[in-house]
């Protein structure tokens, strides 16, 4: 049985993609609950309404059952496959899959995930079978859909179709190592800077969180497999996710700094920074890239004290740092010009 899309199936396809689109904005203010239960009856509609995958590979069709029944067209069993890939029958023996399928019936192998490999072995190509990784002949939004047909239901997975990682191509074993019998089947950070070649720059620079001591992994801040928010991060914005460590820094105060209540983002890296505390950039530089540093209150005027930068300080220590007067910057009760000014 093979399945095809009609010019109506299409059609539909698109206005439902224009449909979606127009919708989104509404979508994400819905309560997070109510958008995980949305994507996992979807899913699971896709699940019961739809056991075919057919795609083009090559100018060849591959029709995969998504059920995999035993003695499905097209099958050959797992030991057929042994003969040709003996190391890689041997490592999945002991994988968490091969666990996780002991004991559920000849339907359950290498052809649950690569699909029936009656055409491989009659003609052993990479076009021939559904594959997975660097090399593969399968696009990526395919390798991922076979995964999905048995972790797509978890709470995990609810955003993958609007990630980042999916747009870019990026598929599940590009992260996950299927055969392996360890846990977890990715490793964190290692996986992630692989790619993200910037952040582990910054996150060996002089100031950084403890990632590459291990006490801090990426998946702590970030969801590789999708969200709503801005980066792919765990929580609503920045913020918020930032005082699920930093409490102390939450207030609300009397006096709130404008750019703390914004973004924490304005004055902070997170992955890592060549300043102290993960700031962007020195003080008092930083600070003036929003206050005008001439004629301070408090200033000798004269350019040997300015407090144009650390370098030009002349005698008192001048400038060296704003936060040695203004010591609560990211908020204040204190009572009066004292804390409208964040001083200590």
């Amino acid at each position: 049985m093979k399945i095809g899309l009609s010019a109506g199936a299409v059609q539909r396809s698109t206005n439902e993609g224009r449909d979606e689109q127009q919708h989104l904005e509404v979508r994400l203010f819905k309560p997070l609950r109510v958008i995980l239960k949305e994507e996992r009856m979807k899913r699971e509609k896709l699940r019961t309404g739809t056991k075919l995958l057919t795609v083009l590979a090559g100018g060849m069709l591959l029709v995969g059952s998504l059920s995999y029944a035993s003695g499905g067209p097209g099958f050959v069993g797992s030991e057929k496959c042994k003969e040709c890939h003996e190391e890689v029958s041997a490592s999945h023996g002991k994988s968490l899959h091969a666990r996780a399928w002991s004991g559920k019936g000849e339907g359950y192998g290498c052809e649950s995930c690569h699909g029936p490999a009656g055409d491989h072995v009659k003609n052993p190509s990479k076009e021939t079978i559904i594959g997975f990784g660097k090399g593969a002949k399968t696009p990526a939004d395919l390798q991922s859909s076979q995964c999905l047909e048995c972790h797509g239901v978890s709470n995990k997975m609810a955003f993958w179709d609007m990630s980042h990682h999916k747009k870019d191509g990026v598929s599940c074993v590009s992260c996950h190592n299927v055969h392996t019998d360890k846990k977890p089947m990715a490793k964190d950070p290692e996986i992630c800077l692989g790619c993200h070649k910037d952040i582990r720059s910054q996150v060996n620079k002089f100031s950084h969180h403890p990632i590459i001591e291990g006490k801090v992994k990426c998946s702590d801040c970030h969801n590789p497999h999708g969200s709503p928010s801005h980066g792919m991060i765990k929580d609503e914005n920045v913020n918020q996710l930032c005082y699920k460590c930093h409490a102390e820094k939450r207030g609300p105060y009397v006096w709130e700094h404008p750019p703390v209540e914004e973004n924490c983002l304005k004055c902070h890296n997170p992955h890592g920074t060549k300043a102290a505390k993960l700031l962007t950039d020195k003080q008092p530089q930083i600070c003036q890239t929003c206050h005008d540093w001439s004629r301070h209150p408090g200033t000798p005027y004269g350019a040997n004290a300015s407090f144009k930068n650390p370098g030009s300080a002349g005698r008192g220590g001048f400038a060296r740092s704003c936060t040695t007067c203004h010591g609560t910057i990211h908020g204040s009760n204190a009572p009066g010009s004292n804390g409208k000014r964040f001083v200590r």
